[in-house]
């Protein structure tokens, strides 16, 4: 695949998927790649600023399919990343009594058909749970990954597959410059620069639409959230416990091993806002909404919320929020799934926009890329 371009393969965003399909390229492909990251390091942002879980399929009762691909992926990122992860505690989902889309028969029924591991939790958890409100408590699988190793893990892999990678690197536009070679134009420290090559694969998760309207091109119909991760000292009670209620306007208390503290995500105050692009062909500024919208924390609203089924989370303990812009395909409004997208010669010949979603979707992408499923896969 040798032309008179720098590169074979162009990637646009440092983040997990971007620094993933980059060492792919080049280790299973033999391809010459370098990546571009905004930032001034790698993982950063997104890849950084969530919940940290490895999903094992309980977390999509209505979505079989994105279930299915927890469970198959799961695994595989326990083997390849076993230096990365963090399982030293115990993880326990609760079905609420009102509100909630699954009933306890039903959830028993589905992890039975994903063949997820699910056993009664014993009393002692269960006397964490406010009973009026919760219908049946269950022990689970499930583990977090550290993000700062898997930083460093993912910088000596790019490293070892000779991918050059470019720091404080901003990509502005794409352009055609000759048939089957992309010109990429990218700023650092205000000086402009020019980089081809045979193909550019657009991994800047919420920022899809600012390469592709910079470009000239239409953006992509997506759904943005502002969301809010409070970071959590929790009480004795909830040390070493990961703590899902579901399904429906709950909440979710989980590890977070790089801090050494706890998350706290709930259905209803994540989000601060959210907006959609593309569906007429507009869009706007991620990076914007990030920088400028005021920052005031739901963690009063959530504490409360969740302490009516978790008395004890009442003494959790306010450290930090992390801060983030959530992108998702707007399907996944429908049955909660969490469908990857692969979409090649997005505007232009040889562009592909690539957007993931939890973590171990990284292997969906890599077999889309080898040309294993298609150009969406969930």
């Amino acid at each position: 695949m040798h032309n008179s371009a720098e590169y074979d393969a162009i990637v646009v965003g440092g983040g997990f998927f971007g620094a993933s399909l980059a060492c792919h390229l080049s280790e299973e492909r033999g391809l010459r790649v370098v990546l571009f990251e905004q930032a001034d390091a790698l993982l950063g942002r997104a890849s950084y600023a969530n919940q940290a879980r490895v999903h094992n399929g309980y977390h999509y009762p209505r979505s079989l399919l994105t279930a299915l691909r927890c469970r198959i992926n799961f695994p595989r990122f326990v083997d390849e990343y076993a230096d990365c992860i963090f399982d030293d505690f115990e993880k326990t989902y609760a079905i609420a009594r009102t509100f909630s889309k699954v009933t306890a028969e039903q959830f028993r029924t589905f992890c039975q058909r994903i063949g997820a591991p699910l056993t009664p939790a014993p009393p002692a958890v269960r006397r964490l749970f406010d009973a009026d409100r919760i219908e049946d408590v269950f022990s689970a699988r499930e583990i977090c990954f550290d993000a700062d190793r898997l930083r460093a893990r993912m910088i000596d892999r790019l490293a070892a597959s000779q991918v050059v990678v470019e720091l404080g690197a901003e990509v502005l536009r794409v352009r055609e410059r000759a048939p089957r070679e992309l010109e990429v134009t990218w700023n650092r420290g205000g000086a402009e620069h020019r980089t081809a090559g045979a193909a550019v694969f657009n991994c800047t998760y919420s920022r899809l639409n600012q390469l592709l309207v910079g470009s000239g091109l239409p953006p992509l119909h997506l759904k943005h959230e502002l969301t809010e991760m409070p970071l959590v000292e929790v009480p004795v009670e909830l040390k070493r416990r990961g703590v899902t209620v579901m399904c429906g306007p709950y909440f979710s208390l989980m590890p977070f091993p790089a801090r050494g503290l706890h998350t706290l995500s709930h259905v209803r105050y994540t989000p601060h806002c959210e907006w959609s692009d593309g569906a007429q062909g507009d869009w706007m500024d991620p990076e914007a909404v990030l920088r400028e919208r005021p920052r005031r924390s739901h963690f009063p609203h959530m504490i409360r919320d969740a302490a009516r089924y978790v008395p004890a989370i009442a003494d959790c303990r306010y450290v930090d929020s992390l801060w983030e812009v959530k992108t998702v395909l707007p399907r996944s409004e429908v049955d909660d799934s969490r469908p990857v997208l692969y979409k090649a010669d997005c505007g232009l010949p040889g562009l592909t926009a690539v957007l993931g979603a939890k973590i171990d979707n990284v292997y969906d992408i890599m077999e889309v890329a080898s040309g294993g499923l298609g150009q969406a896969v969930a």
